[in-house]
């Protein structure tokens, strides 16, 4: 039988993998997108590159162990925030309370990725 601690590292790292996929996915779909403006394909550009680089993170984390995987997610995750909350602040969050609960959404799911880093570097 599977252990907590197995299972939730497995569904972190699972989480961890799809919400980089989907960050990948939506700046191909920007990319390809007529009706992109200069400023969403460059703020698709970071979307994209934190969802490459978490995922760079997750492995380097899974093969080595080391601590600074944990410390360059950490960062990864707070500079793409800093950027997500410029962004919507010049679109003024979106309309109200749009914006400000997309900041938290990301944030939470920033949060998980960390943990999933920081439970592969502690596995058994």
């Amino acid at each position: 039988m599977i252990s907590i601690e197995k299972f939730q590292l497995y569904a972190l790292m699972l989480f961890s993998v799809l919400s980089s996929f989907l960050f990948v996915f939506y700046t191909v779909n920007v990319y390809f997108s007529d009706s992109a403006t200069t400023w969403l394909k460059g703020f698709a550009y970071v979307t994209g590159g934190y969802g490459l680089l978490n995922i760079y993170v997750l492995s380097w984390a899974w093969n080595s162990r080391s601590d600074w995987s944990v410390k360059a997610n950490m960062l990864l995750a707070g500079c793409f925030l800093g950027v997500f909350i410029m962004n919507a602040l010049r679109d003024s969050f979106y309309g109200g309370l749009t914006g400000v609960a997309a900041v938290i959404v990301l944030a939470v799911v920033l949060y998980m990725n960390v943990q999933a880093v920081k439970q592969v570097c502690r596995r058994d």
